[in-house]
C-alpha cells in the first residue's frame, strides 16, 4: 500500500526551454516546497539566457485535454497560471478555473524578464473579465499592473492605488509586487484583499541572475494554499523561499541566469 500523495498542485504556463522560467521553474519550486507538481502547457518557448527566440502557442483543444486529464483523474488542491498567450487560452482556461474547487494564484504575465512579449495586447481585456475574477491571488509586477490598469507605481505609496485597481476586477487578493521600485536595500510588496494589509519586506540582493522570479512567487503561494495555508502565511512563505532563491541565482549562458530553486537544499 502507497503511501499518501503530498499536496497537489497544477501550473497552467508556457515551457522555458531554458529551464528558468514558465513551467520548468513552476514544478522546480513545487518539488522544493514538498507539493507534486503537474502540468498544463499552453505555449512553448525558445528561451534562453538572452531573450525569447520564438513563441508557438498550443491549440485550445490541447490545453483543455491536458487540464481535464489531470483534473478528473488525479484532482487538484491548487492551480498557477502564467503565460497565457492568447485571448482564446486565456478565455479557456478561466472557464476551466471557474469550474474547479481550489484555490486559484494567477501570474497575469505580460513581459518576460528580457521585455519580451508573452501575451497579446488583444487578450488583456480577457485577463481583466475573465481570468482575474477567479483569481484567489493576483500577483502582478508593476509593468504588469500598467498593463492591466493604466496605474503606474513610482512610490511604495502608490502599490495601494495598484492594488485596488487590481483588486476592482475580482481577485480575492492582490499582491503587489515591488521589485523594480527603487527602495534601495529593501524590497516591498504588498499583499491586501481591500481590508487586511499586509506589507512584506526582504533584503534586495545584489544579483542580477533573476530569471523566472515572478513565476517561482506565483508557484510559491500555490504550494503553500495547497497545504491548507492561510493566503497571508502561504504569501509570507513563499516571499521567504523565494528571496532565498533570488540570492542564490546564478550566471548561465551569456545574459541572465536563473534563481536557484534549490537553494535550501545546496
Amino acid at each position: 500500500m502507497g503511501r499518501v500523495h503530498p499536496p497537489l498542485v497544477l501550473t497552467v504556463a508556457g515551457s522555458d526551454s531554458g529551464g528558468g522560467a514558465g513551467v520548468q521553474a513552476d514544478l522546480k519550486a513545487m518539488l522544493a516546497l514538498g507539493v507534486h507538481g503537474m502540468s498544463v502547457i499552453t505555449a512553448v518557448t525558445a528561451q534562453n539566457s538572452r531573450g525569447v527566440h520564438g513563441a508557438w502557442e498550443l491549440p485550445e483543444e490541447a490545453v483543455r485535454a491536458q487540464y481535464r486529464a489531470v483534473v478528473d483523474d488525479i484532482g487538484v488542491q491548487a492551480v498557477k497560471t502564467g503565460m497565457l498567450a492568447s485571448a482564446t487560452l486565456v478565455e479557456t482556461v478561466a472557464e476551466l478555473l471557474a469550474a474547479t474547487d481550489a484555490p486559484v494564484v494567477v501570474d497575469p504575465v505580460g513581459v518576460s524578464k528580457h521585455g519580451d512579449p508573452l501575451l497579446a495586447a488583444s487578450a488583456l481585456d480577457s485577463v481583466r473579465k475573465r481570468l482575474l475574477p477567479v483569481a484567489t491571488v493576483a500577483t502582478p509586477n508593476l509593468d504588469e499592473v500598467t498593463q492591466l490598469t493604466g496605474v503606474t507605481v513610482v512610490r511604495e505609496s502608490d502599490m495601494r492605488v495598484a492594488a485596488e485597481a487590481i483588486l476592482a476586477y475580482g481577485p480575492r487578493w492582490a499582491l503587489i509586487k515591488g521589485g523594480h521600485l527603487p527602495t534601495g536595500d529593501t524590497a516591498v510588496d504588498l499583499l491586501t484583499d481591500g481590508s487586511e494589509e499586509l506589507w512584506l519586506r526582504a533584503p534586495r540582493h545584489d544579483n542580477r541572475h533573476t530569471h523566472g522570479t515572478g513565476c517561482t512567487l506565483a508557484s510559491a503561494v500555490a504550494s503553500g494554499l495547497a497545504k491548507g495555508l492561510p493566503v497571508p502565511e502561504a504569501v509570507q512563505e513563499a516571499k521567504e523561499y523565494v528571496t532565498g532563491a533570488i540570492a542564490a541565482g546564478f550566471a548561465l549562458g551569456t545574459g541572465i541566469g536563473p534563481v536557484d530553486h534549490g537553494w535550501r537544499f545546496r
